[in-house]
């Protein structure tokens, strides 16, 4: 099968090839205006497919197609808002030659204006798919999923891309283009209008058992969801969709160039475009972790939320938006062709599809119900609860009050600070073999936890985060509060320190407590080892041992 990349070696286009490497049935024109950059791509490229590089400008398209004859087109150039009055040039060029087309396209507009070419590519017998990627394919997948079993009125969604994910230009400049300008979307079951990059809240991707990303700031896009979505959910009244660049004080920056031009009525933002691209390809820190997340509400025999979370670890993540097209081609090759007709690509693929894709990628998802009558490790924990080794799912699987009990080994750090920081909190001297009683008191929505080394207590209370906390355990000794994620890998789970406060104030990241804690199930017990370590001060100290359920008097 021969296929024609146009922008074949750009940030889309190139990563498509990389994920098309291994089939050697396929030829892989990489196009673009660039011959130098399109040879050099070829050069380093590896893999069992061919690659051949080639000059390309979108106003010679109907020569190139008809000197090529490829199967397919893949349009993975851009940005779409750019290309005028005749900006279906390429797909006009595709049914006139009857050959198969794929795009990229991330403007609305475009993609939703895609079906006027509907009757045109039936009588020429081939597909037109607009917007073949993350947005919309995988929301909509998510979304079908989750129509199995509730009514979905309002949907959010988002996309946090790893810092040292790269931006293209082009990605840059339809950015730019749209900040501070109207976009198109439904609120209060109407059509309106919102302000691109204008708009933002905060939301915490958090796969089930895994690491969270941080807390993060999304903003308002002109993505195609908000046109293409709305119709197959004919009960939905609500849709945004945001993303959440990083670093946060860039991205604010880009907030309030946005709110400046819609409220004063400046010129676009385009002009900028190299600049912002330049700054933000520049500006790489933090985790090198990315994600995306989509919540839906609605009813199923009462009011309900859902939410979707992808997480992707390295490198994986920026494949993601190439993906959608790469499972189509597989399917091609397997003989799987989508009906004839031009349309989005809302209805490619289906969940199952991703999942088959993201195997052996470090790429993790689940779902997750918002449920406030759920204990609180299930609920924070979600779906990954069930994983847990059934003494954890028997000790934090209640909401009425229990007494566990057992034996217990303590250390003490050394040195004057580390025991006033234990004495001002309670915690219990060093000892070997000292009998352990814990108590778990529900208040209000939260659990007291009351630990007894020896005769000697102390307590803390445990509840779910909110706000920047969500998805997060916080554990509150005194005046000091700590926010832990709950990660589950294989038969342990672990207690991972992510932020902490004093007196509700946040507290710097760099004197966050430390250490490795975690809970187990070992012989039929529940084993606990936690450690509580401080930045330049060490060991405060670390506890472990053995609970069973005991009677509490």
């Amino acid at each position: 099968m021969k296929i024609l990349i146009i922008g074949g070696y750009g940030v889309f286009g190139g990563r498509l090839a990389d994920l098309l490497s291994n089939i050697p049935e396929i030829d892989l024109l990489i196009c673009g205006r660039d011959l130098n950059r399109a040879e050099a791509f070829c050069a380093r490229y590896k893999g069992q497919a061919r690659v051949h590089p080639l000059a390309l400008d979108r106003a010679d398209i109907v020569a190139v197609l008809h000197a090529q004859q490829p199967a397919l087109v893949v349009d993975a150039s851009g940005p779409f808002q750019d290309y005028g009055a005749d900006c279906y040039r390429v797909i006009s060029a595709c049914i006139d030659a009857c050959i198969n087309y794929l795009d990229f396209a991330d403007a609305a507009d475009f993609v939703f204006g895609v079906s006027q070419f509907d009757t045109k590519a039936k009588a020429a017998g081939v597909f037109i798919l607009s917007g073949v990627s993350s947005f919309p394919v995988l929301t909509a997948a998510v979304l079908r999923e989750m129509a199995k079993t509730m009514t979905i009125t309002s949907v959010e969604g988002g996309i946090a891309p790893s810092p040292y994910a790269g931006i293209g230009l082009n990605v840059m400049r339809a950015v730019a283009g749209y900040a501070g300008a109207p976009v198109k979307l439904q609120r209060y079951g109407q059509e309106s209008q919102g302000v691109g990059l204008a708009e933002s809240m905060r939301y915490t991707i958090a796969v089930p058992g895994h690491l969270p990303l941080r807390n993060t700031h999304f903003s308002l896009v002109d993505v195609p969801d908000l046109r293409v979505i709305p119709p197959e959910h004919p009960a939905m009244t609500d849709i945004w969709m945001g993303a959440g660049p990083v670093p946060e004080i860039l991205h604010r920056a880009l907030n309030l160039l946005a709110k400046a031009r819609a409220r004063f009525g400046l010129p676009s933002l385009e002009p900028f475009s190299r600049l912002f691209y330049a700054v933000l390809n520049r500006m790489r820190f933090g985790e090198h972790r990315g994600g995306m997340f989509v919540r839906a509400r609605g009813s199923a025999g009462g009011g309900i939320e859902r939410s979707w979370h992808l997480l992707a670890e390295g490198d994986d993540g920026p494949y993601i938006p190439s993906m959608a097209i790469e499972a189509v081609i597989r399917k091609l090759l397997a003989g799987e062709f989508p009906s004839a007709g031009a349309r989005s690509g809302v209805r490619a693929l289906e969940l199952a599809d991703y999942d088959a894709l993201f195997q052996g990628r470090k790429i993790f998802t689940g779902f997750r119900d918002d449920d406030a009558n759920t204990p609180l490790y299930h609920r924070i924990l979600g779906s990954a609860f069930g994983a847990l080794p059934p003494r954890l799912q028997e000790l934090h699987g209640s909401r009425t009050a229990r007494h566990w009990s057992g034996l217990a080994e303590v250390r003490r750090g050394r040195g004057p600070v580390a025991g006033l920081v234990s004495a001002l909190v309670g915690f219990p001297k060093a000892a070997s073999g000292v009998p352990i009683a814990v108590t778990f008191s529900p208040e209000e929505g939260a659990e007291r936890w009351t630990r007894s080394f020896g005769g000697k207590s102390f307590s803390s209370m445990q509840s779910s985060g909110a706000g920047r906390d969500e998805h997060l355990l916080v554990e509150r000794f005194g005046i000091a509060s700590f926010a832990l994620a709950l990660v589950v890998e294989g038969e342990f789970l672990f207690l991972v320190p992510r932020h902490w406060s004093l007196l509700g104030f946040p507290m710097p990241r760099f004197l966050l407590p430390s250490g490795r804690s975690l809970e187990t199930e070992k012989d039929g017990q529940f084993c606990f080892d936690v450690e509580i370590k401080m930045p330049l001060i060490g060991l405060i100290v670390a506890y472990k041992g053995r609970l069973n359920p005991s009677d509490p008097t």
